[in-house]
Order: structure tokens, then C-alpha cells, then sequence
């Protein structure tokens, strides 16, 4: 079924992806940020999140392409799905990445729900897992990661994802809306798998992002199926593809990078360690992309 969506954050790296999956699906999408989208099917409209003022006018705006349509009268917004955020560390001052996170964060959920829109999507990370961005390496407290995970992080970033699922859950509890946060892993465009080659004869060099990945256009997939899904109230759900993005055995990376870790229960030979079987279980995602279809085996 078509669905009119405000898309935050549309013109970045996941975003575009997500963006053109979900118009491929039928779906009308606003995108909201702060850099105009490259593509003739979606209109950006220029908004600072971090205003509540402006968030609460784009997300009641007409989502039409030209100022010249027969009408331009606004519709009924059936879902917003959050992006837009400063990306990771050290692209800003640490407390700006956590300010515009959770402050952009805070204004689009209130406004979705306050405008009675029943569906948000919020991109939270896999860097809550409290790996990615710690300051020296340091070992999980088991594999494979999962969304009932004790998470602990220590930067400003995946502090403010973990404030934003909180935000998400408070706003859901108060309103009865369903908002999903996704713990997006590290995305992969297509034309990011002639990396693959490197990293494998390299495999330390992804130990911190646990070697997961998310094609982007599975994670369009992901998206689009938490829009359908109704009825769940706050979740969190993984975005990872089924395999590392290693062509070693799971356990063998286990044993080389994080000898000790204590495994949960039993693992497919080379399955990711930032687990998606709740995206699978619950939101029935089937891979779509999976490195093995791009990059050239030993």
C-alpha cells in the first residue's frame, strides 16, 4: 500500500538509498534536510531540524514536487522516517554532535506525534554496542549483539542515539504511536563493494564495527517493512545483513580478535555478530544483497 512519508535526512549516504527504495514501492516522500536530494521523484524541502518551528511547518507542508501543481493543499502524512543527524564523531565538536542529535531528534517526534502521525522510524546504530567509538578497543560483553543488549557506550554519538531511543520509547508510551528505532550497522553503497577485497586480506581492520554491514537497499527494505508494520509500539530492531562482511569463519574472527567473548547460543558459520534475526523474525526481512553476489571469492 502507498504511503506518504517525511523522510529527515534523505540526501545522505543511507538516506539516498532509502529514499529511492521507498519510492520504487509506490511511496510519496518529502525529504527534509539540509542539502538538496538528486532525484527528479522527491522534493527537499531546506529545514533545520534542530527548530522545532520549522520542524512542526515541514512536517504539515505540501509534499507535491512543483509550486505549479493544480493543488497544492497538504495531505495527511501517513509516517516520518528520521535520518538526519551529524553521522559520527569527529565531524563536529563533540557536544554539537549530541545537541543537533538528540535535540533534531526530540523536535521530530514530538512534532510527528503532536500532528497525530501514528508511524516514526528513528535511525539509531550499531555504535550503542559501546564498540565502535570507544576510545581504545575494548570487548563486548558477549556475541552476537543483540537489541536487548546491556548497552554502554562511552562517546558523545552513540550516547545520543541511546537518548533518542529513549525519546522515541517516552513519546510512544505517551501517544500510543508505533516508533522503531533501527541500529543501523555500517551502511554499504553498491559501489562500496570493490572495498570487500581489502578489508578481507586486512580482517583487523573492521574489529570495531564487528565486521557487520547493511547493504543500503536492504536497509530500504528494512525501512519499508517497519512502515507496515503496525501494532508494536516502541522496538528496537538490528539492521545488519545476514554475514560479516568478512570471508572468515565467525568463530575464527571471535577466536583472533576477541579470544574469551562468551557466545550466547549457536551462530550459522560465517553469520553476522550484529545480529538481524529480530529484523527477520518480527519485520520479515529476507536479504536482498549480500556481499557474495558483488565481490570475487578466494
Amino acid at each position: 500500500m502507498s504511503k506518504r512519508i517525511m523522510f529527515t535526512g534523505g540526501s545522505g549516504k543511507a538516506g539516498k538509498h532509502v529514499v529511492q527504495y521507498l519510492v520504487d514501492q509506490g511511496h510519496q516522500v518529502l525529504n527534509i534536510d539540509t542539502k538538496p536530494l538528486d532525484n527528479p521523484k522527491v522534493r527537499t524541502l531546506i529545514t533545520d531540524i534542530t527548530d522545532s518551528g520549522q520542524v512542526f511547518n515541514a512536517f504539515s507542508s505540501y509534499m507535491g514536487l512543483h509550486e505549479f501543481d493544480p493543488s497544492l493543499r497538504a495531505q495527511p502524512v501517513d509516517a516520518v522516517v528520521h535520518f538526519a543527524a551529524i553521522p559520527r564523531i569527529m565531524i563536529t565538536p563533540d557536544n554539537e554532535v549530541f545537541r543537533i542529535n538528540t535535540m533534531g531528534t526530540y523536535n521530530v517526534i514530538e512534532a510527528a506525534v503532536k500532528l497525530g502521525i501514528k508511524k516514526v522510524i528513528v535511525a539509531s546504530s550499531e555504535t550503542t554496542y559501546g564498540l565502535v567509538f570507544a576510545n581504545e578497543p575494548r570487548n563486548p560483553v558477549h556475541f552476537p549483539l543483540e537489541e536487548d543488549y546491556p548497552v554502554d557506550p562511552m562517546d558523545s554519538y552513540a550516547l545520543s542515539k541511546i537518548c533518542n531511543e529513549k525519546t522515541a520509547q517516552a513519546f510512544a508510551l505517551r501517544s500510543g504511536a508505533d516508533i522503531y528505532a533501527i541500529r543501523i550497522g555500517n551502511v554499504i553503497e553498491p559501489h562500496e563493494y570493490e572495498l570487500f577485497p581489502k578489508w578481507f586480506a586486512d580482517p583487523g581492520f573492521r574489529k570495531r564495527i564487528a565486521w557487520s554491514y547493511i547493504d543500503a537497499r536492504d536497509l530500504g527494505q528494512i525501512v519499508d517493512l517497519a512502515i507496515h508494520k503496525d501494532g508494536l509500539g516502541f522496538e528496537i530492531f538490528n539492521a545488519a545483513n545476514d554475514e560479516t562482511s568478512s570471508d572468515l569463519p565467525t568463530q575464527e574472527l571471535i577466536d583472533r580478535f576477541y579470544p574469551g567473548v562468551k557466545v550466547t547460543r549457536p551462530m550459522g558459520e560465517y553469520e553476522s555478530l550484529l545480529s538481524n534475526r529480530k529484523a527477520r523474525e518480527v519485520l520479515g526481512f529476507r536479504e536482498q544483497h549480500s556481499w557474495r553476489k558483488y565481490v570475487g571469492q578466494k
